[in-house]
């Protein structure tokens, strides 16, 4: 007799630059519903929302362009080369961010949706206590991000400051559940991703 097939949730995380995102494509094709935390974030640090007075109140007007919004890149400049500061700042998101990201997979879960939230600082955060089936890491080799990060815009000191400061990639690899890597065409992207989440699947059926 059948059973009715358990949802899956998982946390999508990996170095700057790996390609998390092409991931969450792959999967909403797949039929996952996909959340990019960083989104939320950004949405949280909104004129108007409680974390981006917050943020305000700290940093100080500088990072404010004329319109009252918090001007990013002005941001990212202070912290990321200050560890104190990007502390600071992760301090101030990071709660509000995991309070979204949790009322969203339980939503997912009370539909039996599968689900994926896409977290670059999954570990680094400490939410890996979230409610995952599976953390997967999508990984990459170093060359090839640098690569991507200039053409992001980015010149190669710029891309070794955003590089180093997240958690060395060999430790997301060591702490995820699967490691996906993407070093060469999306459809290979595509296959290694496909066959994680058998593998999760297959795991969790038989729990």
């Amino acid at each position: 007799m059948g059973r009715m097939r358990k949802s899956l949730v998982v946390g999508i995380t990996g170095g700057i630059a790996c390609g998390k995102s092409e991931a969450g494509r792959v999967l909403e094709r797949m039929g996952f519903s996909v959340c990019d935390a960083d989104r939320v974030a950004h949405r949280l640090m909104e004129k108007g929302e409680p974390v981006h007075q917050r943020v305000v109140d700290h940093f100080g007007t500088r990072i404010l362009s004329d319109d009252g919004r918090i001007a990013r890149p002005v941001l990212g400049n202070i912290v990321f080369g200050n560890p104190e500061e990007r502390k600071v700042l992760d301090g101030l998101v990071h709660p509000a961010v995991e309070q979204e990201l949790r009322d969203w997979i339980a939503e997912r879960r009370a539909q039996r949706q599968d689900a994926a939230v896409l977290l670059p600082l999954l570990f680094e955060s400490g939410m890996e206590a979230l409610d995952w089936d599976a953390v997967v890491c999508v990984s990459s080799n170093a060359e090839l991000v640098f690569q991507r990060l200039e053409k992001r815009g980015l010149d190669r000191r710029e891309a070794q400051l955003r590089v180093a400061s997240q958690m060395p990639l060999e430790e997301k690899e060591r702490r995820a559940n699967q490691v996906v890597p993407n070093t060469g065409t999306l459809n290979e992207l595509e296959q290694s991703m496909k066959e994680a989440v058998n593998r999760i699947r297959a795991g969790k059926d038989y729990e």
